[in-house]
């Protein structure tokens, strides 16, 4: 016969191992691809300007782009930490020269991303120069 404190002491043990499971993959989780998700480009923000490029990345990787000054779409194709960037039209609007390059220039260092990463609320696109990205949560 199994005695009272031998029962609990094993309930216990798999309540705890349930639990770790559980939060395992919730921890899995917060570190895919952010599809269906809007992100803002950690940088310092233009003079003049109070805007940041930012991408919201629909659930099929189709993207829209707001840029300095410039907006577009674009597509991401995702295979583990291998990613493919594929811009699309990009609206030429009333842009300063400078906002206009930086626009061009961003979007030229996210189709040469090869790979990506996530840590918590941080998506980094990498290629000859890394991008990095915050996850809008609030």
């Amino acid at each position: 016969m199994i005695s009272v404190t031998r029962f609990c002491r094993a309930a216990a043990v798999a309540l705890a191992l349930v639990a770790a499971a559980l939060d395992a993959g919730a921890a899995r989780a917060d570190n895919g691809f952010p599809f269906g998700l809007e992100m803002t480009l950690d940088a310092a923000r233009q003079p003049g300007s109070k805007r940041l490029p930012s991408l919201e990345i629909g659930d099929a990787g189709e993207v829209v782009l707001e840029l300095w000054c410039k907006g577009g779409k674009g597509q991401f194709s995702v295979a583990g930490n291998t990613v493919i960037f594929v811009p699309g039209e990009i609206e030429n609007r009333s842009c300063p020269p400078a906002r206009a390059q930086a626009d061009d220039d961003l979007v030229a260092a996210l189709a040469d991303a090869a790979s990506w990463k996530r840590q918590g609320d941080f998506v980094s696109f990498i290629g000859a120069k890394t991008l990095r990205f915050r996850l809008n949560t609030n």
